[in-house]
């Protein structure tokens, strides 16, 4: 059994003893560090991950249900898990804590399980900035039910939705609501809790995917309002693995699509098959690396006081991207830019430059073992909105925690001898 370290509040946040915890972080190709930029797809692990991973494959590998001492080993990490997410999403119970595959395979199921509520003619809203994953499966459910879609649009001067974004297409047939907390794209928080307290108030479920919010920001599922919330735990620092909250009542009398053994008791009913349990003891080991950025007597309390230094530390980060960045003449950066409204947006930062195709920029960016993503990053609906589809989409720049001024400044020269060449 791994246990935890002894939690305390630093007085601030030390980034070479954060960087020290990520293996990855020291290597080097060819002498030349690797400034790790593409955190929006995925971050890099703690040590905390890998030692609960192999602990879990040498020690607890086996199916649970047993009485032989590695299933109830096994049996024993999974509740720990279940219950570490639940204080992760701030969950009122373990019960409500569904682990699957990641957030896209959680979505394609969860949307066939609620699918048996609905009936043709029902409306189901969806957002223009939201990832393809939180998209594409409700359309498919649409299609095949004769369901009806209306979409939330935002403003693609601001980025954000104004205030009637969703009003304007709720109505009395209105079913469900999915949208994101937060876009891979634009790096835009959307006000989540508003527009949930709206959508419940027209009977409507309430569907989010927090899969760019979780890295950055602590989550509350009791104040949230929502019905569904999920996120993927490699975007927050853990293994492949998908982790879905759902409200305890809602998800008893949700049917859930199972071969026949399972039973109906929460949250199994909704776990099909036998899960990884090396990605639970990871998603386990993220958790625990979290806490000791942070305080409290629960797990839960450190876990949001951990998010408030890390969140402090990355708005430094990204103000300073930004602020280079503008220094480009023909760059156009695709999200808010103000230095007071950095709480409305996460340290994944878009930008288009004019005569340069966003493939070649992060070609040049490869050359120079900085890491970054180009192209539509499966946010069609925001690129599409925004004109950028045919143009070759984005280019991306997405910072986490672990990311340091020197690796920016990095970026910005490499732009600087790109755009010079």
């Amino acid at each position: 059994m791994i246990e935890p370290d002894v939690f305390s509040m630093p007085a601030s946040f030390d980034i070479a003893l954060c960087r020290s915890q990520f293996p990855a972080l020291s290597l080097a190709d060819e002498g030349r560090p690797r400034a790790y930029l593409d955190n929006p797809a995925g971050t890099q692990v703690p040590r905390q991950v890998i030692d609960r991973t192999v602990e879990c494959l040498t020690a607890r590998n086996a199916n649970l249900g047993g009485y032989f001492t590695t299933t109830v080993a096994a049996g024993q990490l999974v509740d720990e898990a279940h219950q570490a997410c639940a204080d992760f999403y701030n969950a009122a119970s373990a019960s409500e804590i569904v682990f699957g595959q990641n957030m896209t395979s959680l979505t394609l199921h969860m949307s066939r399980c609620l699918g048996k509520r609905f009936r043709p003619g029902d409306e189901i809203v969806l957002s223009r900035m939201d990832h393809d994953a939180n998209v594409a499966p409700w359309l498919l459910l649409a299609d095949d039910l004769g369901l009806v879609v209306r979409w939330m649009d935002f403003d693609t001067e601001t980025y954000e939705f104004p205030e009637d974004a969703l009003s304007k297409v709720l109505t009395s047939r209105t079913r469900l609501l999915a949208m994101g907390m937060a876009s891979n794209c634009t790096g835009t928080v959307n006000d989540a809790r508003r527009f949930a307290a709206q959508a419940k108030a027209a009977g409507a479920i309430v569907y989010l995917d927090a899969v760019q919010f979780t890295p950055h920001y602590a989550i509350d599922v009791q104040d949230l309002g929502a019905d569904f919330v999920v996120s993927s735990a490699y975007k927050w620092f853990g293994p492949h693995q998908g982790v879905l909250w759902g409200r305890e009542a809602l998800l008893k009398e949700t049917f859930g699509y199972k071969v026949r053994p399972a039973g109906e008791d929460l949250p199994h009913k909704f776990e099909t098959g036998t899960l990884s349990h090396e990605g639970m003891a990871g998603t386990l080991g993220a958790i625990e690396y979290l806490e000791q950025f942070g305080s409290g007597g629960t797990r839960a309390e450190r876990l949001r006081s951990a998010w408030a230094t890390l969140a402090a530390y990355e708005h430094g980060l990204t103000q300073r991207l930004i602020d280079g960045l503008r220094g480009f003449r023909g760059l156009t950066i695709r999200g808010i830019t103000s230095g007071n409204a950095l709480d409305r947006r996460v340290p994944t930062v878009s930008f288009t430059l004019e005569g340069h195709h966003p493939d070649n920029l992060a070609r040049g960016f490869a050359r120079d073992n900085i890491f970054v993503w180009s192209g539509h990053n499966y946010a069609i609906e925001p690129v599409t909105r925004m004109g950028l589809m045919d143009r070759g989409g984005v280019l991306r720049v997405g910072l986490a925690h672990y990311n340091t001024a020197e690796e920016v400044d990095s970026l910005l020269a490499s732009l600087a001898r790109q755009v010079k060449g």
